[in-house]
């Protein structure tokens, strides 16, 4: 399965992620097929660009192919930590890069703005352009930990236990980065509400 370029108009809501108990069985393609818009949202927070987002996300979809005979209860811990081992590799090979090799950004910094995206709704359609960008940013201001934890738990709705084996750490230290991430991510979007 080859991850296909994604728009961010064909991107789920990340408040509302799929119920896997209420979809019945599974096959991992049809797993890997929902997880994808939401794994290519939290790689590209971690690594701020698109094609290494999708370079990411490819790479742990086609090792989770490996992990086929497994378990469905197993699959999602399993592809956010093959998935997070994969970003964290990309991050330190980035930091080796030539930074003159890297694109660049539009003029004034920001990302290429979406306007061609069709919908019902344009001035519905630029609110939620506009609250993920604040929130993306606000994202991105936070420590990877914080980032994680908050990304993991709250994003999608694993619990404790599963995102201390996606984190490698202890229960307590997801508890704390996430509560930390929440305080901070309430102070720097306080004027947004």
């Amino acid at each position: 399965m080859l991850l296909s370029p994604l728009a961010p108009a064909t991107l789920p809501r990340m408040d509302a992620p799929p119920d896997p108990a209420a979809a019945g069985p599974q096959t991992l393609e049809q797993f890997l097929a929902g997880i994808e818009a939401r794994a290519f949202r939290f790689a590209e927070l971690a690594l701020r660009q698109r094609e290494d987002a999708l370079d990411a996300v490819q790479d742990a979809m086609l090792k989770m192919l490996g992990y086929r005979d497994r378990p469905p209860t197993e699959w999602t811990p399993l592809f956010w930590s093959i998935l997070r081992h994969r970003i964290v590799d990309l991050q330190r090979r980035g930091l080796l890069r030539l930074r003159w090799l890297r694109p660049a950004p539009d003029a004034d910094g920001s990302e290429p703005d979406w306007a061609d995206e069709a919908g019902p709704d344009p001035a519905r359609q630029h609110a939620g352009r506009e609250a993920w960008a604040r929130i993306r940013a606000a994202l991105r201001e936070l420590p990877p930990r914080q980032r994680e934890a908050f990304t993991l738990r709250v994003l999608e709705e694993l619990d404790v236990a599963a995102t201390a084996r996606i984190m490698g750490c202890s229960e307590g230290s997801v508890k704390t980065h996430l509560s930390r991430a929440r305080e901070a991510l309430q102070q720097r979007l306080e004027d947004f509400r």
